[in-house]
Parts: C-alpha cells; sequence; structure tokens
C-alpha cells in the first residue's frame, strides 16, 4: 500500500453541506469528507474515461478495483491544513488532530490559552478511570476560576512549539435568488441561503486561500496511476455541491509516499508512556485510602480515538461501542486478556446523496469523532502491528469514505488538570 498526500486549495466557496434527517435546514461541515473527494474523483475518471484513462473502464478493470473492490482505496477525511512561522522565518506544517470528547475547560471561558478568552483545556481520561476505582465521583472545576466545566467546543487542535492551537474553518452565507426556469428570469418572493466554507483566510487585496489536507490509502500496483491521474488534472475537481453556480472550484496538488513501517514501534513507545503516566497518576490517587478496584501492574493501557465519524455494528445492530470481540475482529488478533476499561462516545444520524445513483444514501448512525475507548491487556506484544495495520484502514463500515480512522494513544490524554494547556 502506499498513501497519496492531498493539499486541496479552495479556489471559491465550498457547499459541503449535510441534510439532516427530518429537516430542511442544510449545514455546512466544518470539513471535506472522505465521501465527497472520492466521489469527486471517481466522477472526473467517468467522465475522461474514454480519453485519458481508458484503462479504468474496461470492464470496470482498475476502476472498479479502486472504488468498488475488496481492497478499494481509502479516502480519508481532509482536515484544515495549519502552517505556523518560526523564528527563523520557516514555515511548519503541523498535523491537525481531533480534541478527545474527555476534554474539558472553563465553562465561563472555554479554550486554550492560546484563545483570545480561553482559559485553558485539560483531559480527565485518567481522572475518571482512577475515581471510578476508588468509588469516587469525579466533578472536577476549572484550576484558573475555580468554576465549571463543560466541553470547549474544540474539535480540530494542532501542538506547536508545545502549545496548543483551535483549528476552525471560516463559514458564511450565500443569498441566491430562485430562477423562473420557463421564463429564465429571477423568480418573485423566492430567496435562499447557503452556508458555505470560505474560499480564504482573509479578505483584501491579496487574500490567503485555505488548504485542506487529506490522504488516500491505495494498492501498490493503482498508486502511479491515481496519482498521475489526480496530478494532471488538478484544477479539473468539483467538490460538494451548486457546482453549476461556480462553487466548489479547487486546486489539488498531490505526492505519493511510501507507507512508513515504523508505525508498530511508534505505537509500542505511545502506549508505553501512556501507561506509565496512567500508573503515576495511579500513585498520587493513593493518598485517598483503599480502593474497589486494583490497577494491575502487569497490564498494559492503550486508547482509540475516532479521527473521524464512524459506522459500528455489533450482531446486525448499531452501536457506539467497540467491544474487545469487534476489536479482535478488526485486527485478527486471539487475547482473551483484552478488557474494555471505559468508553466515551455519542452519536447523531448522517445521510448524504448517491451521484451515482441519483438517489439518497440511507440514513446511519454514526459515532461522533473525538470517541475515546480505553483498553488493558497483559500481552500488548499482539497489539503493536495489528493496531498499526488496523490505523490505516480504520474501523467499522465504509471506512473507504473517510469514516473509522482513529488513532493509538492520543497524547492530549497526558494534559492533567493542574498542566492545562
Amino acid at each position: 500500500m502506499k498513501r497519496i498526500e492531498l493539499e486541496i486549495k479552495a479556489l471559491s466557496p465550498l457547499a459541503i453541506s449535510r441534510q439532516k434527517p427530518g429537516g430542511s435546514v442544510s449545514e455546512c461541515e466544518d470539513y471535506i469528507p472522505g465521501s465527497v473527494i472520492r466521489g469527486a474523483i471517481a466522477s472526473e475518471i467517468l467522465k475522461q474515461s474514454g480519453q485519458q484513462f481508458s484503462d479504468l473502464s474496461k470492464d470496470g478493470g482498475d476502476f472498479q478495483t479502486l472504488f468498488l473492490g475488496d481492497e478499494s482505496a481509502i479516502f480519508k477525511n481532509a482536515y484544515p491544513n495549519v502552517s505556523k512561522i518560526d523564528k527563523n522565518d520557516f514555515r511548519i506544517e503541523e498535523e491537525v488532530k481531533i480534541l478527545p470528547s474527555t476534554a474539558l475547560s472553563s465553562k465561563t471561558k472555554p479554550g486554550f490559552k492560546t484563545d483570545d478568552q480561553g482559559s485553558g483545556v485539560f483531559d480527565t481520561l485518567f481522572d475518571r478511570l482512577c475515581a471510578d476505582c476508588y468509588g469516587y465521583a469525579y466533578e472536577p472545576n476549572c484550576p484558573t476560576d475555580g468554576g465549571r466545566v463543560d466541553s470547549p467546543g474544540i474539535t480540530f487542535y494542532s501542538v506547536f512549539n508545545d502549545e496548543y492551537y483551535r483549528i476552525s474553518s471560516k463559514k458564511r452565507l450565500l443569498t441566491k435568488v430562485g430562477i423562473n426556469r420557463r421564463r429564465a428570469i429571477s423568480e418573485e418572493e423566492i430567496l435562499y441561503s447557503i452556508e458555505v466554507l470560505d474560499e480564504s483566510e482573509s479578505m483584501g487585496k491579496n487574500p490567503k486561500p485555505v488548504s485542506y489536507i487529506s490522504s488516500i490509502i491505495v494498492p501498490d500496483n493503482l498508486s502511479d496511476l491515481l496519482w498521475h491521474f489526480i496530478d494532471n488534472n488538478s484544477l479539473n475537481f468539483r467538490l460538494g455541491g451548486s457546482t453549476s453556480r461556480g462553487l466548489g472550484k479547487v486546486e489539488i496538488k498531490s505526492q505519493i509516499l511510501d507507507i512508513q513501517n515504523n508505525i508498530a514501534k511508534k505505537n509500542q513507545d505511545k502506549i508505553e508512556i501512556f501507561t506509565d503516566k496512567l500508573k503515576e497518576r495511579w500513585q498520587e490517587w493513593s493518598i485517598l485510602g483503599s480502593q474497589i478496584k486494583e490497577l494491575s501492574p502487569n497490564r498494559q493501557y492503550f486508547t482509540l480515538n475516532l479521527q473521524a465519524d464512524t459506522i459500528l455494528t455489533e450482531k446486525w445492530q448499531r452501536t457506539t461501542v467497540i467491544s474487545e470481540k469487534m476489536l479482535e475482529q478488526f485486527t485478527g488478533v486471539d487475547d482473551k486478556l483484552l478488557q474494555l476499561e471505559a468508553a466515551y462516545s455519542s452519536y447523531e444520524y448522517r445521510s448524504g446523496w448517491n451521484s451515482a445513483w441519483g438517489l439518497m444514501k440511507d440514513v446511519e448512525l454514526v459515532t461522533n469523532k473525538g470517541a475515546v475507548y480505553l483498553f488493558s491487556t497483559s500481552q500488548p506484544e499482539k497489539w503493536y502491528t495489528a493496531l498499526a495495520n488496523l490505523e490505516l484502514k480504520g474501523v467499522g463500515e465504509r471506512t473507504c469514505e473517510g469514516f473509522g480512522q482513529f488513532e493509538v494513544c492520543n497524547e492530549f490524554h497526558l494534559v492533567m488538570r493542574e498542566d492545562l494547556v
């Protein structure tokens, strides 16, 4: 497998909307879903199938392998790109991640310390687990002002020089007038608004275009073919809706990379650091006396942090929890000692539009990105490589559309209440 890195630069507003079931208001996403990228590339390939890309149209052929096969390409979500200027005037691209659902901040002044009014954000996973084991209710307050805490309302964040920054997308409403199709003039009393993602970070003489970062995991035998097609048609793709009204124009820059073979080693290091920090926190809680449940010194702990919305099914039923059996099934690992220690997740319903069929997609119950699942095991060596392979593919259903992406042991769990950022 190879990875095609994508930088999607918006050249016009993007109408990346979703229709909530039962509602008439179309809301704009904060990012570009993998399904939108996948549909745009597939549409352009089919459009040119008799010309530049004929190899993909013979009896299904490579096109079917890329988009419909058992090992089809995986199109990951495109999240807002962020870059910082260091002291030497070098521009450094930073990785954007999803803030865990266990993060809390002041209810009156939420946000990172780098925000204008933010009082800081901290994680509660370790303290929640310790409180449960000691039989206490965990109700923290804000260490800055002593007030109540709540979710900080942050989806994307990035770290630069050990400082945490909120990453967000700018949106605006475009008001349009309805057209009388018979007379080809504006229709009276018909106005509608489309919520869109801005195409530039600031207005003025020299506006800076907004860009988004994504990637495609592709089988080796088709990676060069797909990369050359994207590179040769970088200005031909249209993303989202209302493209006939001038929206959705983008420029896609791409580069092809070999997938790193040290992901398993990185996961091992992250799991060991995570476990050591958890046991250190456990020792701090020991001053409260005897516990109801003992933290085993022989077990190692790790989390799965959802970096994208996920569609989970267990025994033919929708669920929002990744159980031990499900994780064993996803990875092919047989570990009778694996145990789910805690799960923090929420859900919503998601639908969409299938351009190929001209029909609405099924309404799916999805687990929201940011969900956290804490596992423990006495056989961690079984999981390092298995989790690394699973990170590339994702968990659950429709992973080829960007659903189910996750990270092992997000580093934000190491941010304790007294060290909020």
